[in-house]
């Protein structure tokens, strides 16, 4: 019989098992040689096809097999956030420890749905949220959060909870810089389609946002964005958050990506105003390096969270619940759901508020290092300074379509991934950096990289 996981031979079952996985990421990785794998999608669906031949075949290699050439050929054809020319995307390189604690989380396979499978990580779980949720609501007496599967997810139940507060006659109104999450939960939710107010330069304008308040009746919920996906912008909260208050509307914050400046003592006053929303959107698999997923939705007070009770007699009899047995069915919309909490818990636990801060002041640092590089390049246009860890520009020199084929040609020749966006009606660069371990020597080497694609 194939071993498990889990009980008092899994450790050993495993441990064999690991060292053909690393060794097959290692080997994967030499292969790729780069960021990326070269070739286009055509080239790397030919590899896999060809790696993997029968994907159910009538007799099995072997777990040994098996690991080796799947894991070798995932490494070998994957995006790797680890690699610093590899900044495309909010898509971070998760850290060894909360990557060996997702392990543990996968060979005891607790699920979040009731208590009587997950007696440990329920509290863990507890304690994060709880302890997390007051870092942003340092004054509210009972803050609480929810794990999510990251910003779209939380972003979905900061709407749901608002629909429940005010109804389905709420009007949701959003800046242009909005995470397309945003309108799109309205559109699952059933509610008015969501109001997206122009963003000319980059953030929410309070004065346009005064218009619309004045001119929408009934409930209203604003979303503000505390770290825009395409520039790294924050809007101006504390503005925001007046006019919530001027004119009763509630107000989400989107920070999940600049959620986490928090911990930082140098870079937190850049959210202030954070605290004044009614829930509020953060990532760790961004700006916390965490493997997906690590979401979180927190909010001021943990009342706020009853409209997600339910009840299903198999998880959550109330009898069991009477007794003390602790009810998990209303932290979510799902049922089955991996402790995440625990690769979180456990990265807190080991690099401490202070090393976090450190990696993300780090990280921003790096962002300014690269910005004043490009800024100082003939050859290179910056659209401005970065606020969190993404910069953009542009060949002084190209056109829109000059731009999208040199993106095209790196990626299709696996030496560097890097994003691109529309701003101030042109197409840009963008580079997002998320890897705390790269250099100001990383950075002068994607310079001279994108210095020779410019001008071939």
């Amino acid at each position: 019989m194939p071993p498990l996981a889990g009980g008092r031979g899994g450790a050993a079952a495993l441990r064999p098992l690991l060292d053909t996985v690393l060794d097959a990421l290692r080997t994967g990785a030499e292969e790729r040689g780069g960021p990326f794998p070269a070739g286009g999608p055509g080239a790397g669906s030919d590899r896999v096809r060809a790696a993997l031949g029968d994907v159910l075949p009538e007799h099995g290699t072997g777990d040994h097999e098996a690991l080796r050439t799947l894991v070798h050929t995932l490494a070998a054809g994957a995006a790797d956030p680890a690699d610093p020319l590899c900044a495309a995307h909010l898509h971070c390189p998760p850290l060894a420890v909360a990557a060996a604690a997702d392990l543990a989380a996968s060979a005891l396979n607790p699920s979040l749905d009731s208590w009587d499978q997950a007696p440990a990580a329920s509290t863990i779980e507890a304690l994060l949220t709880r302890t997390l949720a007051a870092e942003f609501y340092p004054t509210a007496p009972h803050p609480d959060a929810l794990i999510t599967t990251g910003g779209t997810e939380a972003n979905q139940l900061a709407l749901l909870l608002a629909r429940e507060r005010h109804g389905p006659g709420l009007t949701v109104l959003h800046g242009a810089n909005a995470h397309h999450s945003i309108p799109r939960a309205a559109w699952l939710l059933g509610l008015p389609p969501a109001t997206a107010l122009p963003t000319p330069t980059g953030t929410l304008d309070p004065a346009t946002l005064a218009e619309a308040l004045a001119a929408t009746p009934g409930p209203v919920l604003v979303t503000a964005t505390a770290g825009t996906t395409d520039a790294g912008l924050i809007d101006p909260l504390h503005p925001i958050a007046d006019l919530c208050d001027r004119y009763g509307a509630d107000l989400h914050i989107d920070a999940a990506y600049g959620g986490l400046l928090a911990l930082s003592p140098r870079h937190r006053a850049t959210l202030d105003g954070i605290d004044r929303a009614h829930s509020l959107t953060v990532d760790l698999h961004k700006l916390g390096w965490q493997p997906v997923a690590a979401g979180l939705l927190a909010v001021p007070d943990t009342t706020l969270l009853a409209p997600l009770a339910h009840q299903a007699d198999y998880l959550n009899a109330t009898d069991d619940t009477e007794a003390g047995l602790p009810d998990l069915l209303g932290r979510s919309l799902r049922t089955t759901r991996r402790p995440d909490a625990l690769k979180i818990a456990t990265t807190l636990r080991s690099l401490g508020r202070d090393g976090l801060a450190r990696l993300i002041d780090d990280t921003c640092a790096l962002a300014q290092h690269l910005a004043r590089l490009l800024d100082a390049h003939p050859g290179f246009t910056l659209h401005s300074a970065p606020t969190l860890t993404t910069v953009l520009f542009r060949p002084t020199h190209a056109d829109d379509t000059q731009v999208a084929t040199l993106r095209r040609t790196l990626l299709h020749e696996g030496r560097a991934v890097l994003g691109r966006t529309h701003a101030d009606g042109r197409l840009w660069l963008k580079a997002t950096l998320l890897n705390p371990h790269a250099t100001a020597r990383d950075l002068d080497t994607l310079v001279t990289l994108l210095e020779g694609s410019t001008h071939r």
